[in-house]
């Protein structure tokens, strides 16, 4: 184990660890240095299970044991062991999970690495590492084959998102689609169905439209939780359905939704 105890918050070797809760600072941080943050015992081995190879460690004493099976296939990987006291003044944040680690970010999939699917979940511009998380854990763990995201839709490999994902996102296909306005398109043309969730006057009822017979190849379009999707992707979908809603409610969380699209579309 390349254990190196460090007791200074400003050490330069705790670089990738800095300021985990600052959004624009860690997206330009990732990005210019190509790497991303997995938080918790649980989500590193998912990483490091998926092929995603560590670049250093960051943990607290009473965590070492837990991961030591998964530290020792990675002897060149530097282990940064602190307390947890200084663990939170790097990161900014309580380390509950009193584990971290900043692995090597692969090349991105490409859209049409996802064309063999039969289900895929397509977000557009869903800006929320939450949702975006969520999204991913809820079209894995219903059976779904793959998500597409827009251009502009928040990064899966952000902490937050991979938290909120409980590390799905290394193991369930994603991809970003190449160009916004001809994404859907490309859809039809491999084949897909394109079924967008909306509240369009002629938004047909979910489980309607699940009594007339679901496509074998389908691909369900979800958009923001205010604006909702934009009026290009309406018009370019197949259908529009809606899920039946009550007591004055319009729409759900946009995580939530998909899960419940996800589940009657199956």
């Amino acid at each position: 184990m390349n254990r190196i105890a460090v007791a200074d918050a400003a050490d330069p070797r705790l670089a990738d660890y800095v300021s985990l809760r600052d959004t624009s600072l860690r997206t330009t941080l990732e990005a210019e240095h190509g790497l991303f943050i997995a938080e918790g015992e649980k989500v590193i081995r998912r990483a490091i299970d998926a092929g995603y190879a560590p670049r250093s460690f960051l943990l607290a004493e009473r965590w070492i044991p837990g991961l030591a099976d998964v530290v020792a296939r990675h002897p060149d990987a530097a282990v940064y062991v602190v307390t947890e006291t200084l663990a939170e003044q790097v990161t900014g944040f309580h380390v509950h999970r009193g584990a971290l680690a900043s692995l090597h970010r692969r090349p991105p999939a490409s859209m049409a690495e996802l064309w063999g699917a039969r289900r895929l979940v397509v977000a557009e511009d869903i800006v929320d590492h939450t949702n975006v998380g969520a999204i991913i854990r809820n079209a894995a763990g219903l059976g779904w084959d793959g998500v597409l995201l827009a251009p502009r839709a928040a990064d899966p490999l952000y902490r937050r998102a991979i938290k909120v994902s409980m590390g799905t996102v290394f193991s369930l296909p994603w991809a970003r689609a190449d160009d916004w306005g001809s994404a859907l398109p490309a859809l039809r043309e491999a084949g897909f169905t394109v079924v967008a969730l909306g509240l369009t006057p002629d938004a047909v009822a979910l489980d309607a439209y699940v009594d007339a017979g679901v496509p074998g190849k389908l691909a369900v379009v979800v958009g923001t939780e205010g604006a909702g999707l934009s009026p290009r992707w309406l018009a370019q979908a197949d259908a529009v359905v809606s899920i039946p809603m009550f007591r004055g409610v319009d729409s759900l969380n946009v995580a939530a939704a998909t899960a419940i699209a996800c589940w009657a579309l199956r």
